[in-house]
């Protein structure tokens, strides 16, 4: 193909720069340029295949959910959530992705997909809808994003593979907060900060394959209007809850015209079909009951976002009251905890939430770095060896190994564990405190 007629087709939306970096690249054949949109069929720039953009979803989803408290252990509900996403799929443009639906523990309102098909919604949103057609234009439109592969189109135009799948150890939440400094000591991963952040066009694309989908499956339009409707209020009443769903998924009232207009005309016929209200809140009852819980962490998460430490554990002490055992709660506990640097009392937080849920790291991380803090550097070396076991891949846990082992006086063993950090993190306070480690110890000149 002749380089202008490539322009003149899938290229013709970049500029003149990036299309001569572009076709130099494809030139070397580190590239391949056009893809067939599975959706519109016509080609567009994808730099990404459908292999990678599985293969991204399998390195940093996990990452994601364990970042939200992981998945939610009520068992029921995340099979009643993923046989309603499941039902969506198989109406899609792309059925035969790798397709996977759960609730996550936290407690912001937001829906989320991965380039491969991984779906996630928090308890947030699940308690702000109220009938399974809103759920199912939830992750309808979520489907959206994954078959009109947006997330590959924005990595294919600005050259983003690298950012997307080596990114992790750069992403620690906002600095500006007490909570952003906390999580950049940690070297956890920002809530929402591996996702994709769409456009409007996105959107409204996602928006429309998403009510596609969910009267292909047997669903009333309307549930796609009252779930914008919701989104709104909430937007309008407790903006700081939603704050991060619009951030990424950019909200208008042209988006709400669009819908509502869609629905009346396209769908017209379809307005009869069920909302099935009754049957989604038997399936959420169990989460209803905890709703005064979850709004009192959503008040502590509002206050550490504003440094008012000793408010935010005030609320996550009322949330505890209400529900006790609730993995979320312990951890924002731990945290408040921390960031008011009262570390055995943290600790304590961390090893209960370790016990109601051992099979999720989150809670290993915290309690390691509480346990450095308090100088048990063996039992700091045992807590992210723990994580590492349940969720391999986050460098920051080889840099805290590596330390741990260093305050233990096992040089080759920390030596070690940093020259593993760098091969995957060169920039960063952590890349630059283990690199003069090992020229200090003479392993690099």
């Amino acid at each position: 193909m002749k380089p202008q007629a490539i322009y003149n087709g899938c290229f013709k939306n970049i500029t003149r720069r990036d299309f001569i970096r572009l076709t130099s690249l494809m030139a070397g054949g580190l590239l391949t340029g056009c893809a067939v949109n599975p959706v519109t069929g016509r080609q567009q720039l994808m730099l990404v295949s459908e292999e990678q953009e599985i293969e991204m979803d399998r390195r940093n989803s996990p990452h994601q959910f364990s970042s939200d408290y992981g998945a939610m252990q009520d068992r029921a509900l995340n099979a009643y959530i993923s046989d309603v996403g499941l039902k969506l799929a198989s109406r899609t443009h792309r059925p035969r992705m790798p397709y996977s639906f759960r609730a996550v523990n936290a407690v912001y309102a937001n829906a989320y997909a991965f380039p491969g098909g991984s779906i996630a919604c928090t308890r947030g949103i699940l308690l702000a809808i109220e009938s399974e057609a809103e759920l199912a234009a939830l992750l309808g439109h979520e489907l959206g994003h994954v078959n009109a592969r947006h997330t590959a189109e924005q990595m294919s135009k600005g050259l983003l593979v690298h950012a997307f799948v080596g990114g992790l150890s750069a992403l620690a939440g906002t600095q500006g907060t007490g909570y952003g400094r906390l999580a950049a000591q940690l070297g956890m991963i920002g809530a929402g900060a591996l996702l994709a952040s769409y456009s409007r066009d996105n959107e409204r694309e996602a928006d429309a394959l998403g009510m596609e989908y969910m009267v292909r499956a047997g669903y009333s339009p309307k549930g796609m209007i009252s779930l914008m409707e919701t989104l709104q209020r909430m937007s309008d009443r407790e903006p700081s809850i939603i704050e991060l769903m619009f951030a990424t998924h950019p909200m208008s009232r042209e988006r709400y015209r669009t819908a509502l207009n869609r629905a009346h005309t396209r769908y017209g016929g379809a307005m009869h079909l069920p909302l099935y209200r009754e049957r989604y809140m038997d399936h959420t009852a169990a989460l209803r009951a905890m709703r005064r819980a979850v709004q009192e962490m959503q008040k502590g998460e509002r206050e550490i976002m504003q440094e008012r430490f000793g408010l935010a554990e005030n609320h996550f002490r009322k949330a505890l009251r209400l529900a006790p055992n609730d993995y979320a709660g312990l951890l924002l506990m731990s945290i408040s905890l921390m960031l008011q640097e009262k570390f055995k009392q943290a600790l304590r937080y961390a090893l209960k939430a370790r016990q109601v849920y051992p099979g999720e790291a989150k809670s290993y991380h915290l309690s390691g770095y509480v346990k450095i803090r308090l100088h048990d550097y063996e039992g700091a070396y045992r807590d992210f060896t723990d994580y590492d076991r349940i969720l391999p891949g986050n460098p920051n846990i080889t840099f805290f190994r590596g330390y741990a082992q260093e305050k233990m006086h096992h040089i080759k063993a920390a030596a070690r564990a940093y020259h593993r950090y760098l091969q995957m993190v060169r920039e960063g306070e952590k890349a630059r405190y283990a690199y003069m480690r090992l020229k200090e110890w003479g392993y690099y000149k």
